[in-house]
């Protein structure tokens, strides 16, 4: 029976951690591109780093469970929808 809380509590805190590694992913993706658009080689680098940072992120949560995963992945969405809106409205 007290497992239930327990659970709850890690997908609680995933869900935000989520969502901050959502944000810091998509957000270093304009960085990505923008060395990529100056043809620097250090993007190839930074983007092995964002993949790499992401997949660690996403075992850690599949370690702590499946409620934690889907809370995290959850999170990743939504940061994403944040970087998408904030860049919608800096293109306006």
């Amino acid at each position: 029976m007290s497992e239930i809380p327990t659970i709850l509590a890690i997908a609680a805190l995933a869900a935000p951690a989520g969502v901050a590694a959502g944000w810091l992913h998509f957000r270093s993706l304009l960085r990505v591109s923008e060395c990529l658009a100056a043809g620097d080689l250090k993007a190839v680098v930074l983007q092995v780093v964002r993949f790499i940072a992401l997949g660690l992120f996403f075992y850690l949560c599949a370690r702590m469970g499946a409620t934690a995963l889907l809370s995290a992945a959850a999170g990743l969405w939504v940061g994403r929808s944040l970087v998408l809106r904030q860049a919608r409205k800096e293109a306006a």
